[in-house]
């Protein structure tokens, strides 16, 4: 009887012991992320009703290297960096780039994309096409009022060396015009290029190098919060880059490596 009741004491005690454990583990932070949720495809709700993008895709593969639950919270632009500086959540990821106001009053994780503008021509075309230069003689699409636009038509009102073609709407007519053979080239993101080719299967191809590159960044808070924030954000990417985690979804989203 005595050895039942040491067994049971025992057992009790581990009981409690294990308890105590489980109730002193720290559990998940949940963090609080403002996105579009309308800006494909970087953030946005797919077919099924689910939220997705690179973006979101990103900060999920950090909240689980991080060891954080994380709640997005669709916000439109126009209220994105307002709903930062009152707390409504504690980071932005919407393709977000630096410029001197911005870091005036926010902080920025490393990047994890690099957009740039880019000539675009069909995916079977031979011959060097590498720079503005090198449309002289050709036919270029472009969509009217668009900042590719304006950077075709500064350098082509000093050079006169191509012929430019205007277009109302989105980016696609132009690139089916490329593949049917209507137009010789395009400049344009070679990120949403990247998504096009991915989800309409495409025959155009990226060349020469970007004319610019513009890195995006995870956008907090000049805080205690928003700095310890940022430090978990950045040692989860750098961890993400070295595994490759990074590479294979800019690979998944863009057909592409856009993340050097």
């Amino acid at each position: 009887m005595k050895n039942f009741r040491f067994i049971l004491a025992m057992a009790l005690i581990g009981i409690i012991l294990a308890g105590s454990a489980f109730a002193a583990s720290p559990s998940k932070k949940t963090i609080l992320v403002g996105t579009e949720g309308v800006y494909a495809p970087f953030t946005y709700v797919d077919d099924k009703g689910n939220l997705t993008g690179y973006d979101v895709e990103v900060v999920r593969a950090i909240a689980k290297k991080a060891n954080l639950d994380v709640k997005f919270l669709p916000t439109p632009w126009d209220s994105m960096f307002l709903g930062l500086e009152t707390k409504k959540f504690d980071v932005i990821a919407n393709q977000i780039s630096k410029n001197p106001e911005r870091e005036k009053k926010y902080i920025f994780s490393d990047s994890y994309l690099i957009s740039g503008a880019q000539i675009i021509v069909r995916g079977d075309r031979t011959g060097a096409i590498n720079s503005l230069a090198d449309l002289k003689g050709f036919k270029v699409g472009t969509g009217v009022g668009s900042n590719y636009t304006k950077i075709l038509e500064d350098y082509n009102n000093a050079k006169k060396e191509f012929e430019i073609k205007y277009y109302d709407g989105n980016l696609t007519t132009v690139l089916q015009d490329i593949v049917a053979g209507r137009l010789d080239a395009t400049l344009n993101e070679r990120l949403t290029v990247g998504y096009n080719v991915k989800q309409l299967g495409l025959n155009v191809k990226l060349v020469g190098k970007p004319l610019a590159l513009v890195p995006s960044h995870f956008v907090f808070r000049k805080d205690k919060a928003g700095q310890e924030l940022k430090a978990k954000f950045d040692k989860a990417l750098a961890e993400l880059k070295k595994e490759g985690v990074l590479v294979k979804l800019s690979q998944e989203w863009f057909s592409a490596d856009f993340t050097k």
